[in-house]
């Protein structure tokens, strides 16, 4: 007694496919593999890693996926060494940084491009192609005419670096590693292998292109083979989408386990009944009849790549019954949407809870015609069977029938199903870089002999990246020296929208706001009260006046109004009633980026430079306030006094930098090289009299005012203090 099984069928049937069809001809609408076979097909799995293993099978892509890839060829790390000076007593420091080359296969079928590229779950590269690091990115679809990349190319030498045809990879040129701790990140690539999804018989003609398939129309966004044979791919499938196979002469006929019968189905002839007759009722009859009990698991839950959730795998069950740990779960490597996901498990839980109804039935001769998975009716129960199995005895040949259920079943009407909560990374345009460069005055730490430059680098979104800056410090000859690079948080600056009107910088501004928009509409501003004030809150740069404020009111729209405010902060009292409209707002706070003075020639005549990720080209800004930190205070308390003997006497109080407490009441440090004043007479733009002097006190007789009093010009003097740096704004006194 022999006995023939499916898979030796469709090793005879199935040419070159072998074995590994022979499991699913005869497949029926919702049996498992015949004969309990165990099928290691494509399964879902939790976003893989990306592998450079030797000999890592590349995977099959239709649709739109989202898939780890395996590193075919990288380069080793390239370090990179900046140095920062310090200033201001901070010291220079030296960070170093590194960039790698390498290719990351990603499928072994010809795909139409690269979507999102995700590297250790954050976005590396958005839906637009941005990539939100800097290097370069190239990517190679897989086709018979791919060329050799030309990275690869100069590395290896043309003659041993191969084109990788028929293989689809993603390669990088020098990306920066500083957001992966200086390493190869993970990398999970959303891969489009398809323009508009696949349908089931897509997938099954590309694995088994000599077969005969029809009417398969069930619609996934995508779907991934990464393992197993053809045969338990197609199982894999049916699990949704179910099939029946059947051979059609030399060709292996592949259709919906629900759809038309064929036009004329063959009848088989009487049974037979066996020479041993025993109480057997196959022997005795020739057939029998069987119906499994109802199956324990009336419920099917279905995990897939849920497309709203990134392709994060999400779970799915139908409605029905089942008992006590006996819900089935479906492993399905493709991607849908939830409410999708929720149809095809509910159509699978009916399919489950429907019992299997089995003939066995015994012929003495058989047509040609007539072989595995052959649909046939019987002359013993009505309805259509299919031949599942055949086994060939001494007397005659016994089949195993199973009912085909042909008959669909009722459509289920596509409801909603809910993906979960889901987080995904936020997918920001890289924005262009918008640069204020600028000097403060000294404010007291360190030496004060060197000019306190800042960088102020901000963007219209989140989604800025940071920049590099650069010096140009002798104007226009094209000369750039690295200063460094700013960090990926943005400073707080914008753009004036009211003129901010004079006021003494003696008292608290109250009556006075300024309307600011800021140069991102996330950006935000708080209030302060007045002894955080006092303690150096909320400083900013306006123009070329500091002030403090102590209310932000939010107008929407990024714009934002300031009130309570303190002017002519840090010795800027002389841009009081200096402002128009449009003027650069920065506050003064721990996101700016110091510069370093010793490459700044000339604050007065160099440029900033600034180039980010987001920007077309270069951006270029002078130094506003140049000179601002060596400047000297003007004096103050100016008294002119008549003298017993006709003259006058002027007296005035110096200032000095950095020195803003007056602790006690004790006099504070001239922090200059020696005391020395200039006086002028007449126009401060013209004046018609200058001469220095090195105390605050200058006295006139009345000769002397006679001899002033006759060039005619207005009788004014102007006392600037003078310091190592710029002269101060002057004290303006009238002379009796």
């Amino acid at each position: 007694m022999a006995t023939l099984l499916l898979t030796v069928v469709g090793t005879a049937v199935g040419g070159p496919l072998g074995g590994a069809i022979g499991a699913l001809v005869g497949r029926g609408v919702d049996s498992a593999i015949i004969g309990g076979r165990k099928i290691e097909g494509p399964r879902l799995k939790e976003l893989a890693v990306q592998t450079s293993s030797y000999g890592t099978a590349l995977p099959l892509h239709f649709g739109t996926v989202r898939t780890a890839g395996s590193v075919i060829w990288s380069t080793d790390l390239v370090e990179h060494r900046t140095s920062n000076g310090g200033g201001k007593g901070r010291p220079s420091t030296t960070s170093y940084s590194y960039s790698a080359s390498f290719a990351v296969a990603v499928a072994c079928r010809p795909i139409l491009g690269i979507g999102r590229v995700w590297a250790d779950g954050n976005l590396l590269r958005g839906a637009a192609g941005d990539l939100k690091s800097a290097g370069t990115m190239r990517i190679h679809t897989g086709h018979g005419d791919q060329a050799c990349d030309p990275l690869m190319a100069q590395a290896e030498g043309m003659t041993r670096c191969p084109a990788h045809r028929h293989s689809a990879y993603v390669l990088f040129e020098d990306l920066d590693l500083t957001d992966f701790g200086n390493r190869l990140p993970s990398l999970t690539f959303e891969v489009i292998a398809d323009a508009h999804g696949i349908s089931v018989a897509d997938i099954v003609g590309e694995i088994l292109p000599d077969a005969s398939v029809t009417d398969l129309a069930t619609q996934f966004g995508g779907f991934t083979i990464d393992q197993g044979s053809a045969g338990d791919t197609l199982a894999t499938l049916s699990e949704v989408a179910p099939m029946t196979c059947a051979t059609q002469g030399d060709r292996l006929a592949i259709g919906p386990a629900a759809g038309a019968l064929p036009s004329a189905l063959p009848m088989l002839p009487r049974p037979a009944a066996s020479e041993d007759q025993q109480a057997d009722a196959v022997k005795v009859a020739g057939w029998s009849r069987s119906r499994d009990p109802m199956p324990a698991v009336r419920l099917c839950g279905l995990r897939y790549y849920d497309t709203a959730r990134d392709y994060q795998p999400g779970m799915q069950r139908g409605i029905g019954r089942c008992e006590a740990g006996n819900l089935r779960t479906i492993e399905l490597p493709a991607t849908m949407d939830a409410a999708a996901a929720r149809a095809f498990a509910e159509a699978a839980s009916r399919r489950a809870a429907r019992p299997t109804d089995t003939i066995t039935y015994r012929i003495t001769e058989i047509a040609t015609s007539i072989g595995p998975g052959t649909l046939v009716r019987t002359p013993v129960a009505d309805g259509v069977w299919r031949i599942d199995r055949w086994e060939w005895q001494k007397d005659g040949i016994l089949l195993e029938l199973v009912a085909s259920g042909r008959r669909p079943m009722p459509a289920i009407a596509m409801g909603t199903g809910d993906a979960g909560r889901a987080t995904p990374k936020p997918d920001l345009a890289l924005p262009p870089t918008i640069l204020t460069a600028f000097e403060l005055p000294w404010d007291g730490t360190g030496s004060g002999n060197t000019p306190a430059l800042f960088a102020a680098a901000s963007a219209a979104s989140a989604g800025w990246r940071g920049a590099a800056l650069f010096v140009a410090p002798t104007g226009d000859d094209g000369t750039l020296l690295n200063l460094a690079s700013t960090n990926r948080i943005r400073a707080i600056s914008g753009q004036t929208q009211t003129i901010l009107a004079n006021a003494s910088p003696l008292l608290i501004d109250r009556g006075n706001t300024l309307d600011v928009a800021l140069d991102g509409a996330d950006l935000e501003l708080a209030d302060a009260t007045l002894a955080q004030l006092l303690q150096g809150a909320n400083r900013a740069l306006v123009g070329r006046e500091i002030i403090q404020f102590g209310t932000a009111h939010p107008l929407g729209g990024g714009v934002w109004r300031l009130g309570t405010l303190l002017r002519g902060r840090g010795g800027t009292e002389a841009a009081v009633a200096s402002h128009h409209i449009g003027e650069r707002f920065v506050l003064l706070d721990g996101n700016l980026t110091p510069i370093d003075p010793t490459l700044v020639a000339d604050p007065a005549t160099a440029r900033i430079v600034a180039l980010g990720l987001g920007d077309d080209s270069a951006v270029h800004q002078p130094i506003v306030t140049a000179g601002a930190t060596l400047q000297a205070l003007s004096p103050v308390h100016g008294k002119v006094t008549r003298t017993s003997d006709g003259g006058v006497q002027v007296i005035w109080t110096r200032r000095a930098r950095g020195s803003w407490m007056w602790p006690d009441a004790v006099e504070t440090a001239l922090n200059e090289e020696r005391e020395l004043y200039q006086i002028s007479y007449g126009d401060d733009s013209s004046p018609v009299r200058i001469w220095q002097v090195t105390a605050p006190v200058v006295n006139f007789t009345a000769a002397d005012l006679a001899d002033l009093s006759a060039t005619g010009a207005p009788n004014r003097l102007q006392v600037r203090q003078l310091g190592r740096g710029l002269p101060s704004p002057p004290l303006s006194l009238a002379l009796p």
